[in-house]
């Protein structure tokens, strides 16, 4: 039994779920999210937890399971809390800036780049180094954040580009016969 699927999903005060056949709609105080779910999946609301059932021990109804009560979970979660991802922007000259809504990037290419946030999702430079990437679903946050990183994505040499923060890169040594020099 999937461990993941079987645990309720607590729903919060101010939190309101219509399940209509395969279709859920989660509704709370930052937003709205529909998503439609396998039909195969029982989806249930009682005493204030939402739960999922499978109908059988199928591998395709084992591995729907933990997905669609992760996926609940992150409507629940998105739609109270919200979500956010951070990008740091390392490199001389490299910064962020914001134009509006919009977000203008200096990564050293020879014009601007300019960002037009998805539909949901608020860009935010907070420093001219550090990008918030916010909104209430979970699956766009980390499409947008993915699409910047790769404008100008970490080099392998010196470290430099767009890269999630907290993310480690494991730099190369460069061309160290060069030292040795000519016979």
């Amino acid at each position: 039994m999937s461990r993941i699927g079987k645990k309720p999903i607590k729903i919060p005060a101010g939190v309101k779920i219509a399940v209509q056949g395969e279709q859920v709609t989660v509704t709370g105080p930052k937003g709205e999210l529909k998503r439609s779910f396998s039909p195969d999946m029982v989806i249930s609301q009682a005493e204030g937890m939402l739960t999922v059932a499978r109908p059988s021990d199928a591998k395709n109804h084992r591995a729907l399971h933990g997905l669609t009560r992760t996926l609940l979970a992150n409507m629940v979660d998105g739609v109270t809390n919200g979500f956010d991802k951070y990008l740091d922007i390392v490199g001389v000259g490299f910064r962020a800036e914001q134009k509006g809504t919009d977000l203008a990037l200096r990564l050293g290419f020879s014009h601007i780049v300019t960002l037009k946030p998805l539909p949901g999702i608020t860009l935010k430079a907070e420093t001219p180094n550090r990008i918030k990437v916010s909104g209430i679903n979970r699956e766009t946050v980390g499409e947008m954040a993915a699409e910047i990183r790769a404008i100008k994505p970490p080099d392998a040499y010196k470290g430099k580009g767009i890269r999630y923060a907290g993310e480690r890169i494991q730099l190369k040594a460069g061309k160290a016969g060069k030292a040795i020099g000519k016979k």
